[in-house]
């Protein structure tokens, strides 16, 4: 399951999760993201992803596409997104501006993806009431992807890398976990990414939902992992940070704390492969860090995983796909 492409979210691409380990001041948070991005490029993931909250909050970031921008330049080869990105905490045009010169900067090399988000601080430090949420984030994906696409520019159709899109477009995917989710990312045009802890079989309900709305753009799937003797307990407190503020209904669909262990790298491999056949995804993205798994142990898993699981997963014949990729 080679990727065919370099582009961000192609099919069969895999790629890695980097979140910030804030048990570091802040200059050794930036060393070791950008550190774990270079190491995830020279291991042989295709991309990286970054990941917004705010307050230092569970070891996410303030600002996902600058970093993705600092990653791409450290990075020796593969693709960066800021993924996801809470649409509603600003204007549509002004992150479709921003990725667009950073694609200009990295060629083929950009992705972002967009959620409405759920956390209240985020909403609370930005001053945007939480209540406008979901009204900002229906408006403003199908505008994002299409200016993404260099579409309807308006007032900012003589932004140069805005342009450029028409002829090299900047993929966008959309956080998408109900059916009314995945027909609103289908309409507009743009991806879907599932999160980390859903059961398989929901979410193959969920891609087959956006098939039958049109939908013809990447379906990521995150799938956190572990190779060897894991941090259950790190584990186990994320897993009760995510019910904090995590839909019920949500939470209805997930399976323990969503990590797939293993001490075999082919048994690893294995799963994470069937585990693309059953949801019907096209592209895999790998987590390996939360708070109390330290820098030191997470450049370790992005070793070993891209030592002896990547190549294992790459084994797998085009039929590991969904069979419209095929």
């Amino acid at each position: 399951m080679a990727a065919a492409s370099s582009a961000a979210f192609a099919d069969g691409s895999v790629s890695l999760r980097i979140y910030p380990h804030n048990e570091l001041d802040a200059a050794g948070v930036a060393a070791e993201l950008l550190g774990h991005a270079a190491a995830a490029s020279e291991a042989g993931f295709d991309g990286v992803m970054t990941s917004e909250h705010h307050g230092g909050f569970a070891g996410y970031l303030p600002n996902p596409l600058q970093v993705a921008g600092w990653m791409l330049d450290r990075m020796p080869r593969g693709w960066a997104a800021a993924c996801p990105v809470l649409l509603p905490l600003r204007p549509v045009a002004m992150l479709a501006e921003e990725v667009a010169w950073l694609a200009v900067r990295h060629p083929g090399r950009v992705g972002v993806g967009v959620a409405p988000g759920a956390l209240d601080l985020d909403f609370d430090v930005m001053d945007v009431p939480r209540d406008d949420a979901m009204p900002r984030f229906r408006n403003g994906l199908p505008r994002l992807a299409r200016m993404l696409r260099g579409e309807e520019l308006g007032e900012l159709q003589g932004d140069r890398a805005l342009a450029a899109c028409a002829a090299a477009p900047v993929p966008v995917i959309s956080t998408a976990m109900s059916p009314p989710a995945v027909r609103r990312a289908a309409a507009a045009g743009s991806g879907i990414i599932y999160d980390g802890a859903s059961d398989p079989a929901r979410l193959r309900e969920l891609t087959d939902r956006y098939l039958e709305a049109g939908g013809i753009h990447p379906r990521v799937l995150i799938r956190r992992v572990w190779l060897g003797d894991p941090p259950r307990e790190a584990f186990e407190r994320q897993r009760d940070v995510y019910r904090s503020y995590t839909p019920e209904a949500a939470q209805r669909h997930w399976r323990d704390t969503g990590f797939v262990c293993h001490d075999d790298p082919a048994a690893l491999a294995d799963e994470l492969a069937a585990t693309m056949r059953d949801t019907g995804a096209t592209c895999l993205n790998l987590r390996v860090q939360v708070p109390g798994v330290t820098a030191e142990a997470a450049r370790e898993q992005i070793r070993v995983l891209g030592a002896e699981v990547l190549p294992k997963l790459r084994a797998h014949d085009a039929r590991t796909l969904p069979e419209e990729n095929v």
